[in-house]
């Protein structure tokens, strides 16, 4: 009802800004109104990634609807409507329950269901009856005619322009998310993700129990573990990904090294890293997720590792005044400062996109 074709784009908008990212929209196809008398139906097919689950999928899928003028009454028949959001597939789950079934009972009747589908991806499976799309479509028994239209949906992901650079370092102190948020981007923008390799580290433990013993060994094994993962990581050109997202930046190794290491030790380490240094590519874009000390202690807590719940206040924030010193020093056009104290990207997808849009403004 009303003007179909935006209100799809608005329905493709809310799904992205509520429920996550999109990976690909079909073509929008014009189809004859199916069980009733009415006007014809605009139709596409949609896919999406979401760290929610399917119950709350479910259920932001509603709010959306009603939002936009949707309403339900409890008779079972079909009329026009501003828009209808049906979930087809989740991965390859089978889901039965009183408000959900996944994959939808009704798919493989709907030639206007079928026929976007295999636009997204033919060879997908259906994980009852195994199979293809491609396959249900040829056999459907609904004859319907589908008009594909000339004018196609935009994709809200366009307007954070992840791919605008070639390599993104993101850094924090300890506990700021930088990992999670780097997972994150990398997975909703097809990015090469590199993630430092500080659990395979046996000096870490240590250094926290006995600092003066252990700094010195700790902060050169992670000096050089990051040298050699960001040479074979970020020179090895992948095909298949559009931008190299990293969750630290090789500069830490001094930062960290000025507060744990004595003035000898530094000296020497110093030297060392200006070396090794100046063969490794610099990020177009470095990004200092900045937390409050607080909340980086709840962050610490919350997730438990034990070698870390001796980390006190003070460390945390000389830290931070060595990555703002560092980043005083440098050339600021690549650099962004990001406060997250009153953010929390992971469960708030709101938070999240506003961090998307001030790393891509």
């Amino acid at each position: 009802m009303g003007n179909r074709f935006e209100n799809l784009q608005k329905a493709v908008d809310s799904l992205f800004g509520k429920i996550g990212s999109i990976v690909k929209i079909s073509s929008v196809y014009e189809t004859p109104a199916m069980g009733f008398e009415g006007d014809a139906f605009l139709n596409c097919a949609v896919w999406m990634q979401t760290d929610l689950k399917p119950s709350k999928t479910l259920n932001t899928i509603l709010e959306i609807e009603k939002t936009m003028g949707r309403k339900r009454d409890a008779s079972k028949t079909y009329t026009s409507r501003p828009i209808d959001i049906d979930i087809i597939f989740i991965d390859d789950e089978i889901i039965e329950s009183e408000k959900l079934i996944v994959p939808h009972p009704e798919m493989a009747k709907r030639k206007f269901v079928l026929q976007p589908l295999a636009e997204l991806n033919s060879q997908l499976i259906h994980p009852v009856s195994q199979k293809k799309i491609i396959k249900l479509l040829a056999e459907t028994n609904d004859k319907s005619g589908l008009e594909k239209q000339s004018k196609w949906l935009s994709n809200p992901m366009k307007d954070f322009n992840i791919s605008q650079y070639s390599y993104i370092a993101i850094e924090g102190n300890i506990g700021a998310g930088k990992t999670c948020l780097s997972t994150k981007i990398a997975n909703d923008f097809n990015a090469k993700l590199i993630l430092e390799r500080f659990k395979d580290n046996p000096f870490l433990p240590k250094f926290y129990e006995d600092a003066a013993r252990y700094a010195f060994p700790l902060e050169m094994s992670f000096l050089a573990d990051r040298y050699q993962q960001l040479v074979d990581d970020i020179t090895q050109f992948d095909l298949f990904k559009e931008s190299v997202i990293a969750d630290y930046d090789v500069n830490k190794s001094l930062i960290f090294a000025s507060i744990t290491l004595p003035e000898e030790e530094y000296a020497l380490y110093k030297k060392l890293f200006q070396v090794m240094h100046k063969d490794l590519p610099k990020p177009d874009l470095y990004i200092y997720l900045y937390q409050n000390t607080e909340r980086l202690l709840e962050n610490i807590k919350k997730r438990g590792r034990k070698y870390e719940q001796s980390i006190e206040a003070d460390y945390l924030q000389k830290l931070n005044t060595g990555y703002l010193e560092f980043i005083k020093n440098q050339y600021s056009e690549n650099i962004k400062i990001i406060d997250i104290s009153e953010l929390d990207f992971l469960q708030n997808r709101a938070d999240y996109l506003k961090i998307l849009k001030k790393i891509t403004s």
